[in-house]
C-alpha cells in the first residue's frame, strides 16, 4: 500500500494543539490509582492496551494514524500495529483526517460510534458540535455557528482545536463524508442522490471530498462493497446506526410505550414506528435493535431522500445514541445511593423525541417522568388537528398537529381545560415565532428561561422538555415528587431544595440520574 503523500511530517502534524480526552471507566480508575485526574492527555500506553485487547470501550474514542501507510484505524482493527514509532494517536476521526490520514478499509472508521459530543470538551464546544450534527455548516458558515453559541469565530476555532483536535469545518466535512460512505455501502441510492442526501452542494464537491478522504472515487468505493444492499423503493431504505454498548433498549421502550402519541407512534418491546414530516415531505420510520451487533436498524420511508441525514440525526436523538454510558456511569457511581440503580440497568439512555413542539404539547397536557397523561385527549387532538396520511402501518394515520394549526385552534372543542388551552396556544405561537428553535437557544438556562416565559409552563415542565426534546444532559426536573421519593428510603420525600442540593454531585449528567431514579420508581 503506498504511503499517503498528504501526511504532514513524521512527528506531531503542524499546527495541531495537544488535545485532551476523557478516558473510559477502566482507564480513569487506572489513572486515579496513580493520582492523576480523570481528564488527561491521550496516553499512548493506554491506547496500546486498547489495541492489544481490541477493547470496544475505546471504539470511536481514539484512532491510530500509521505513518508508513497513511491510514488511520479503530482500536478494534484486525490488522495489527507493530511499530510504536510509526503510530500517532487522535481523539476523533476528523482530527486524524485533518492530519492527512485516510480511513482504513479493514476496520472502516466511518462505521464506528460517533465521538460523544461532550467528550472532553467545554460546554460551548459541546453545543457547537450538536449544531454541526444538525447541519449548521451545511448551509451556513463558521461565523454564523460561532454567533449561535455566543462567541467569535476565531475563538471557536481555537476551542475546537484544543478540545476536539480539528476545526468546525473539518468536523462537518468528516460527518458528511462518512455518512455518504455508509450510504454507498448500505444502499443502492444513485451517487448523485447520495451527494444531495449527505449535505454536499454539488456532485463535483462530493467527488472531490470522497477522493480526498478515501483516495478513490465514489463509484469505485461502491464497486468494492460487499453484502446485501437495500434498494430505495416503496419499502424505503434501511441504515445501521452504531452506538456504544451497553444499551438498555427494554427500559427505554418501557418509558416510551405508555407515552406514545396515538395515531403518530406505535411502540412495542421489539420496535419503534412513527409518522414523520421533514422538508415538506411525509413518511415513516421503523427502528429496531440488531440482535447481535451494537447498532440499531432504521428503515426510512419517504418520497425522496434529500433530508435523510436530518432524519438520521433525529433518530439518534430519540434513542440517545451519542451517549457514552461508561463515562456517565463512572461519574454517577461516585454517589453510592445510585450504585444499585446503575448496576441494575447498564446503558440506560435519556429518551428523546422526534419533535420539540410535540413533546412540549404532551408535557403541558400532563406528561412527566412519573406521570402519564390520558391518551384519550391526545388522540382527539391528533385526529382533530393532525394531518391524515397514508401509511403502510394501519395504526399510523396522522402527523402530529403543526404549531401554526394549534395556534389558531379552538382547543376547548376537544375537552382541553381553558388554562391548559391558553398555555398550548401560547406555546404554539412562541414556536411559530422561532423562540423555541434549538438553533437559537444558547444554553440550558436560556432554554429554561424561554420556556418559563410561557404562561403556565413552570420549571418542572421546562426541565423535562429541555431534557428530552433539547437533549440537555444536565436538565433536571427536580419538582417531580416521584423522583424525590426514591431516595427517601420510606421516609418523608426530600424537599425540592434538598433534592437539588443532592443532585449537584451528579452534574453534568443530572438528566441521566433522573432517568435512573424514574426506572427505580417504576419497580416499586
Amino acid at each position: 500500500m503506498r504511503t499517503n503523500r498528504r501526511f504532514r511530517g513524521t512527528d506531531q502534524p503542524r499546527g495541531r494543539v495537544p488535545v485532551s480526552v476523557r478516558a473510559p471507566a477502566a482507564s480513569i480508575a487506572l489513572d486515579e490509582k496513580n493520582g492523576f485526574r480523570d481528564r488527561l492527555e491521550i496516553d499512548p500506553d493506554i491506547c496500546w492496551q486498547a489495541i492489544y485487547s481490541r477493547d470496544r470501550r475505546f471504539d470511536g474514542r481514539i484512532f491510530a494514524g500509521v505513518l508508513t501507510t497513511g491510514v488511520y484505524c479503530r482500536p478494534i482493527c484486525p490488522v495489527p500495529l507493530r511499530k510504536p514509532a510509526n503510530v500517532r494517536w487522535y481523539p476523533s476521526a476528523a482530527s486524524a483526517e485533518a492530519a492527512g490520514f485516510r480511513p482504513c478499509r479493514r476496520c472502516r472508521p466511518h462505521t464506528s460510534p460517533a465521538t460523544p459530543a461532550w467528550l472532553g470538551t467545554s460546554a460551548v464546544v459541546s453545543r457547537a458540535l450538536k449544531l454541526i450534527s444538525e447541519g449548521a455548516l451545511d448551509l451556513g458558515d463558521v461565523e454564523e455557528l460561532a454567533g449561535r453559541v455566543g462567541l467569535g469565530s476565531r475563538h471557536l476555532r481555537r476551542l475546537f482545536l484544543q478540545h476536539v483536535g480539528a476545526s468546525p469545518v473539518r468536523i462537518a466535512s468528516t460527518r458528511r463524508v462518512h455518512f455518504a460512505r455508509n450510504l454507498l455501502d448500505e444502499t443502492d441510492l444513485a451517487i448523485t442522490r447520495i451527494a444531495s442526501c449527505s449535505g454536499f452542494k454539488s456532485v463535483r464537491q462530493f467527488n472531490h471530498a470522497m477522493l480526498t478522504t478515501f483516495e478513490t472515487s465514489p463509484s469505485r468505493l461502491r464497486a468494492l462493497r460487499s453484502g446485501t444492499k437495500v434498494k430505495a423503493g416503496q419499502g424505503g431504505i434501511t441504515l445501521s446506526l452504531p452506538y456504544r454498548p451497553p444499551f438498555d433498549w427494554q427500559t427505554l421502550v418501557r418509558f416510551l410505550k405508555p407515552r406514545a402519541t396515538p395515531g403518530a407512534e406505535i411502540i412495542d418491546d421489539k420496535s419503534y414506528r412513527r409518522t414523520i414530516e421533514i422538508g415538506g415531505q411525509t413518511g415513516e420510520i421503523h427502528v429496531r435493535p440488531h440482535p447481535h451487533e451494537p447498532h440499531l436498524r432504521v428503515q426510512v420511508t419517504l418520497p425522496s431522500y434529500e433530508h435523510l441525514m436530518q432524519v438520521v440525526e433525529r433518530v439518534r436523538r430519540i434513542f440517545d445514541l451519542g451517549a457514552d454510558p461508561l463515562q456517565i456511569t463512572n461519574h454517577l457511581a461516585r454517589d453510592s445511593r445510585l450504585g444499585e440503580m446503575l448496576r441494575a440497568r447498564p446503558g440506560l439512555r435519556v429518551p428523546g423525541v422526534w419533535d420539540v413542539f410535540e413533546l412540549a404539547v404532551r408535557a403541558v397536557l400532563g406528561q412527566q417522568l412519573t406521570f402519564v397523561d390520558s391518551k384519550a385527549i391526545i388522540a382527539r387532538l391528533v385526529r382533530t388537528f393532525g394531518r391524515p396520511i397514508k401509511s403502510s402501518t394501519p395504526k399510523l394515520t396522522h402527523l402530529f398537529p403543526r404549531p401554526e394549526v394549534l395556534a389558531a385552534a379552538n382547543l376547548s372543542s376537544i375537552g382541553i381545560a381553558p388554562a391548559r388551552a391558553e398555555t398550548l396556544l401560547a406555546l404554539a405561537r412562541a414556536t411559530c415565532r422561532g423562540e423555541l428553535n434549538p438553533a437559537v437557544c444558547k444554553s440550558l438556562d436560556d432554554i429554561i428561561t424561554r420556556l418559563c416565559a410561557i404562561d403556565g409552563m413552570g420549571r418542572r415542565r421546562a426541565n423535562y422538555i429541555a431534557m428530552r426534546a433539547f437533549g440537555e444532559p444536565d436538565a433536571f426536573p427536580s419538582g417531580e415528587p416521584g423522583l424525590r421519593r426514591v431516595l427517601a428510603s420510606g421516609r418523608t420525600p426530600l424537599s425540592e431544595a434538598e433534592f437539588l442540593d443532592l443532585a449537584e454531585n451528579w452534574r453534568p449528567w443530572r438528566a441521566y440520574a433522573a432517568n435512573y431514579l424514574w426506572a427505580a420508581a417504576t419497580d416499586r
